[in-house]
């Protein structure tokens, strides 16, 4: 393979590896369909290369490896544009004498083309069986084609995320790149971001297995995920070159309300985890609603993170004589005075290794819109017990 080529699939394998829904739709994809064997490939015209794989049949491929593109059925695929739909090779007119189930010993096979939004073609969502199965119903191969959009779409969200992080990075306090990442980011990565919830959406309407469901419910709960780093990176973005957050400041009287939303939001997302809730708001407080809404969501996010699993995380807000205060606290190992000299500056993360997966913003953000508020916040860690406090007079 020319070096370049082979540069250039590597990138490739290393964006589908970096999609966190990649693997729960492969999932997915062989609970709905039976199929044993199920990948994403990245095809060209000399080479087939795995770039994700779910296989319980002891296959043998892995990530990265590699088939002659002239023994698969990608490659019509990829010349066609089309999906490719075998329910049973034995009685199927045009594939029951064809070479590729031959080599490969399949009976049941189905691949569908993935596209990059510029129409360029990419590769293959496909699996196979050794076992018929009925995967022409249109169940099948409209969930299979949503799928393989949800993917394209994808691969274009990350090389813009990528892209935008890099340039932010190397260029923070450019006046012009400010104005062109928050466009993109605002733009460019939430409309795919929109499709993937929505795709979800419509698949739970499908009667899809219990297990199919549940994985639909984590490709939901993913690119919500996704949405709230993207979130994070444009409030970054503001609030280091634009002044600070913007605020809608006004009378809200339903704070509380709003408080208490969050909490039931948290406890969904993680039901392995107490949360333990005291909040009690009466009159109406001068404020952004939304902000401090997201203020207390990343707190509380923080908390589950990084404290101890197996012991609540405690929220306390309360209004008394004019003054708002919410504490969040959790318990665990006390923080050192180095650690929390860190803990509001942006893209830190004191324990890498856990919840690793997001972008070290969630307390600088706390940080800005307790700042826009006029507020403070404070954190208080000793004997095993650590709590952020924001007060707002």
């Amino acid at each position: 393979m020319h070096r370049d080529l082979a540069v250039n699939i590597a990138a490739d394998i290393a964006t589908i590896q970096s999609i966190e829904a990649v693997p729960t739709i492969l999932e997915t994809v062989a609970a709905i369909t039976g199929l044993r064997f199920v990948c994403v490939a990245r095809v060209t015209a000399d080479s087939w290369t795995t770039c994700a794989v779910l296989d319980r049949l002891a296959f043998g491929l892995n990530v990265g490896d590699g088939l002659d593109v002239t023994t698969t059925l990608c490659e019509e695929v990829r010349d066609t544009g089309s999906a490719v739909v075998i329910d049973n090779v034995s009685t199927d007119a045009r594939y029951h004498d064809h070479h590729t189930p031959r080599i490969y010993g399949f009976q049941s096979y189905i691949s569908v083309p993935l596209f990059r939004p510029n129409g360029e073609y990419f590769g293959t969502l496909c699996g196979l069986d050794p076992v018929a199965a009925n995967l022409s119903v249109p169940a099948v191969t409209n969930s299979l084609a949503l799928f393989a959009q949800l993917i394209s779409k994808q691969l274009e969200t990350e090389r813009i995320l990528a892209d935008a992080q890099h340039a932010l990075l190397g260029e923070l306090e450019s006046a012009e790149l400010r104005e062109q990442f928050i466009a993109v980011l605002g733009h460019d990565l939430r409309t795919p971001l929109s499709s993937i919830v929505s795709g979800a959406e419509v698949l739970r309407m499908l009667e899809l297995p219990p297990n199919a469901l549940r994985v639909v419910d984590r490709i939901g709960r993913s690119a919500l995920r996704i949405s709230g780093l993207v979130d994070d990176v444009v409030d970054f973005t503001r609030g280091r070159m634009g002044g600070g957050i913007a605020l809608a400041l006004k009378p809200e009287p339903a704070l509380q309300a709003a408080f208490e939303q969050v909490v039931a939001e948290l406890r969904g997302a993680y039901p392995q985890r107490e949360i333990v809730a005291d909040i009690l708001i009466v009159g109406a407080v001068l404020c952004d609603a939304g902000r401090l809404a997201q203020l207390m969501s990343n707190l509380v996010k923080n908390a589950l993170v990084h404290g101890d699993p197996s012991r609540p995380v405690w929220v306390q807000a309360h209004r008394r004589d004019g003054k708002l205060e919410l504490i969040v606290s959790n318990e665990g190992s006390a923080m050192t005075p180095e650690t929390m000299a860190q803990l509001f500056k942006p893209f830190w993360r004191g324990n890498p290794g856990v919840g690793g997966q997001g972008l070290g913003l969630g307390l600088f953000i706390v940080s800005e819109i307790a700042q826009s508020h006029g507020g403070d916040i404070d954190v208080l860690s000793a004997d095993n017990l650590t709590s952020f406090i924001f007060t707002l007079k």
